[in-house]
């Protein structure tokens, strides 16, 4: 049972990151042009934080991009899982409030931002991260 264990931790940490890649990589017009561009993200980010000031728009674009490429890149790693894993969470947990003030209910349910949430949130409590850069330095530690 643990084996399965330590695959299903493994696979919530590679499906959260790419989740976090995906939609960048939609932003960046990775997935066609007719799927999404920059520009499109902020006036998206602009709706989703519709009670912001639309002078810091720009920077709540850059910012959630910047920590969704820090966090998938840190997640398919395994460094610092249980803070990176929170850190997603919380970042998560604000779209899908953001989103649900601005859209309502059904819209951070539709793209299954709770579920990106919750899922980081249990990746976090997990007591060890098998084949990970973590596990690697625990037992380098544990050698000196």
């Amino acid at each position: 049972m643990k084996k399965y264990q330590d695959l299903a931790v493994l696979l919530l940490r590679v499906a959260t990151a790419v989740n976090f890649l995906s939609a960048v990589a939609i932003r960046f017009g990775l997935w066609g042009a007719e799927k999404g561009n920059w520009t499109e993200f902020v006036i998206y980010t602009g709706k989703v934080n519709s009670f912001a000031p639309t002078a810091i728009i720009p920077f709540l674009a850059v910012s959630a991009t910047a920590l969704e490429i820090l966090f998938a890149i840190l997640l398919l790693v395994g460094y610092k899982t249980r803070w990176v894993a929170m850190g997603a969470a919380i970042l998560t947990l604000i779209f899908a409030l953001s989103m649900t003030y601005s859209f309502g209910a059904l819209s951070a349910l539709t793209y299954a931002v709770w579920v990106d949430c919750t899922s980081a949130l249990l990746l976090a409590t997990m007591p060890y991260y098998r084949w990970s850069l973590d596990e690697k330095l625990a037992v380098t530690k544990t050698i000196e």
